[in-house]
């Protein structure tokens, strides 16, 4: 019975994923053409490449399970873009931009890890071994991806602190 359990919850949390996954195939194309860095651009179009496969990978594993992939919307995800929308739809200019959308992605890459995580361990406890694999290698990639995320704004954040200095002495100039 507690096993049933487990897997009811396993393949409940596997919808939630899906549902974020979907979401986020539609999601990221917006994000890729808001950045002003071809950098971050290009990892948003890397990154939604991946999400494509990660929708496959769930694919396999409910074919596996003998489950429907739907049914279930990922309201966290929901939550995440619509919030990376507002940020698309704030003022800000070039960098500021930019960091202020790797902050967004972040926050989905790390929903994403712990949602990751989660299943993989579910699917571990379980016997799912084909699961856990595919799982593993997503749990990877979104790991690799908030890395990616956290170098460019190593290097993004500084130009928009720059900038926003630059703003700052340009207006303290002008009232001299």
């Amino acid at each position: 019975m507690v096993e049933q359990d487990l897997k009811e919850l396993y393949v409940d949390e596997l919808k939630d994923i899906y549902s974020a996954e979907t979401q986020l195939v539609k999601a990221l194309p917006k994000m890729a053409k808001a950045a002003n860095s071809e950098d971050l651009r290009g990892g948003f179009e890397e990154h939604l490449e991946q999400t494509k496969e990660h929708v496959e990978r769930l694919k396999q594993i409910f074919t596996r399970l003998g489950e429907a992939p739907t049914g279930k919307k990922c309201k966290g995800m929901e939550g995440l873009i619509s919030e990376g929308s507002e940020t698309m739809d704030e003022d800000y200019e070039d960098d500021l931009m930019d960091a202020a959308l790797i902050a967004a992605a972040q926050r989905v890459e790390h929903y994403e890890i712990a949602a990751y995580g989660t299943v993989r361990t579910f699917a571990e406890l379980l016997g799912e071994k084909d699961a856990v694999k595919l799982l593993e290698q997503t749990l990877k990639e979104e790991k690799e991806t908030d890395e990616k995320l956290t170098d460019l704004a190593g290097e993004i954040n500084v130009q928009a602190l720059g900038g926003a200095a630059e703003k700052g002495m340009s207006k303290s100039a002008k009232a001299s």
